[in-house]
């Protein structure tokens, strides 16, 4: 290298080799085990798995271990930490690059007229009971009626845990208390833009979705379940931590549901 000549950002180091960079396209839409990139990319896996160390390393992809098959992992893009990324990646090159966070899509109460082809979520969990329904209220506070949102689960329990509810009032301020999970059943004959599964066993259980435009996973752990046996153990940090990352990918789903077009910038 020539002494004084720049370097390449990280990022950009990274992002322009061809496996990665589909790796990052990929993860960008939904989580996936290592197979599952195997076939999409029609590449070994030990040059797949390689390849993803590196992402890892920089803190671009996540693992997480199934719920479903606790040998199996789920791979996952951490899109803020992607966006920092970008973002010093521009500024490197001029200080006029340095991307800004995308604008929310529109803001709730939206005119008759524009809802009239609003897309439809169905969120899906095992018990309706936490993760499903908070993705639902979240996303519906975000987008008002921007968007026809719901949430069902494959073996709905008898009432929302406790936890999701005080987690979407005190953090969110959205009531959903008298909210009843639902059964997936319930959804029958319903035809959805977008589903997307928070949960691992959902994901393997419930097939029928398959051909839905859109089906994407969100691999993320019951929080109810994050206290193991120890049920004296106040869980209220896992319902937290969990609500957080649901309202995060939700924050980057709204460009997905609701693009706006680029604005130029004016001479």
């Amino acid at each position: 290298m020539v002494p004084g000549q720049a370097v390449p950002p990280p990022f950009v180091r990274l992002a322009a080799h061809e496996v990665r960079w589909r790796l990052l396209s990929e993860l960008a839409r939904s989580d996936l085990r290592v197979r599952e990139l195997v076939t999409l990319l029609g590449q070994p896996q030990n040059l797949v798995s390689y390849h993803l160390r590196l992402l890892r390393s920089a803190g671009l992809v996540k693992a997480r271990r199934s719920s479903f098959d606790g040998r199996d992992s789920y791979y996952h893009l951490d899109l803020e930490q992607c966006a920092q990324a970008l973002a010093a990646a521009g500024a490197a090159l001029h200080p006029a690059l340095r991307l800004l966070p995308a604008e929310p899509a529109e803001a709730p109460g939206a005119t008759a007229a524009e809802t009239s082809a609003v897309p439809s979520v169905l969120f899906t969990c095992t018990g309706n009971s936490a993760r499903s329904p908070i993705a639902e209220a979240l996303l519906r506070h975000r987008v008002g009626n921007r968007a026809e949102v719901t949430s069902a689960g494959s073996h709905p329990k008898a009432r929302l845990h406790p936890d999701a509810v005080r987690v979407l009032r005190q953090q969110y301020g959205i009531d959903i208390a008298d909210q009843r999970p639902r059964h997936l059943d319930t959804m029958t004959g319903r035809r959805f833009d977008y589903v997307i599964s928070l949960c691992d066993k959902v994901r393997e259980v419930r097939r029928d979705f398959d051909d839905h435009p859109q089906r994407l996973h969100w691999s993320i752990p019951d929080p109810a379940a994050a206290n193991g046996d120890n049920t004296a153990r106040d869980s209220s940090p896992a319902f937290d931590r969990t609500a957080a990352e649901i309202d995060t990918r939700i924050r980057y789903l709204q460009p997905i549901l609701l693009p706006t077009p680029h604005r130029k910038v004016q001479p």
